[in-house]
């Protein structure tokens, strides 16, 4: 059933287990997802970045995804992440998705504060919900988890979170706290004490990005800490793309390789979803 970011966060943050959020570029990743959620009987969030969009325009993706997640018989949310763009939002509004990420973060606070609140107006009329992104969450560029003032400003400030919630009424709200886009080149260093003084704050679920190459326990301690959703990509990206591989190698065609991709997916974000705790709670 195609459900919305608010119904799913609202029950996970409630009953303290993460929802994952995974990105997919093609068929065959979608039907792994979706698979893997009703198996484990468990919600699940799918996500199509902007800046995938080179991969797979976002009409053409959502010609299948919104008919599976209608079908799906667990809660699917469908949700256009890091959208930088109006124009592209707007569209992903108009094409069914029920939710979308309006990123502003690297703009100035207030402007920051300002387009998002105007944009979660403008959701509410097609029945969606927006997610925003305070602090910066930025590529693995071999400089993470410092915690010094020089680089303190690209993390999340709970008094500022506590402010932005109130003036944007935002749905969900990503959080930096030492994570980072991409493969890990070095082991982040969590601040899971700034994580927990938001989540005290405020009543806003929190997000996590950047979580492919994360421990299970990184995960379980977010989690425990207030992180509701957490966004998946490159973990089942290349999964995805090493069973296409070792399959070919096999001298399997592209028929048998479809399978074999969907079933690689499938288990990786299975393993995911046990972890977060999702598990049964569909």
């Amino acid at each position: 059933m195609l459900v919305t970011l608010r119904e799913v966060l609202k029950d996970a943050k409630e009953k303290k287990y993460g929802v994952g959020l995974f990105n997919t570029v093609n068929l065959e990743m979608t039907k792994g997802v979706i698979q893997a959620a009703e198996e484990l009987s468990s919600p699940v969030i799918i996500g199509t970045a902007e800046v995938l969009l080179p991969y797979a325009e976002l009409e053409e993706l959502a010609y299948f995804m919104v008919p599976m997640a209608k079908k799906a018989s667990v809660p699917v949310v469908l949700h256009f992440d890091h959208g930088v763009t109006e124009q592209r939002i707007m569209e992903a509004l108009k094409l069914g998705y029920t939710s979308v990420m309006y990123d502003c973060s690297t703009d100035t606070y207030e402007n920051n504060v300002k387009r998002v609140a105007d944009m979660v107006k403008t959701a509410e009329t097609f029945g969606a919900s927006v997610e925003a992104e305070l602090g910066h969450v930025g590529a693995n560029e071999g400089n993470l988890g410092k915690t010094d003032a020089e680089d303190d400003s690209i993390y999340t400030q709970p008094e500022q979170a506590k402010d932005f919630a109130k003036r944007t009424n935002v749905d969900a709200l990503a959080v930096a706290i030492g994570t980072a886009h991409g493969a890990y080149k070095e082991k982040p260093r969590l601040d899971i004490g700034r994580l927990a003084e938001i989540s005290r704050t405020i009543e806003t679920p929190l997000v996590l990005h950047g979580g492919s190459g994360l421990s299970d326990d990184d995960f379980r301690n977010c989690v425990a800490n207030g992180i509701t959703k957490i966004n998946i990509f490159t973990d089942i990206n290349c999964i995805a793309a090493k069973a296409a591989y070792e399959n070919y190698r096999e001298g399997l065609g592209q028929t048998n390789i479809q399978n074999q991709v969907i079933e690689a997916v499938k288990q990786e974000t299975m393993k995911k979803m046990k972890v977060f705790g999702s598990v049964n709670r569909a």
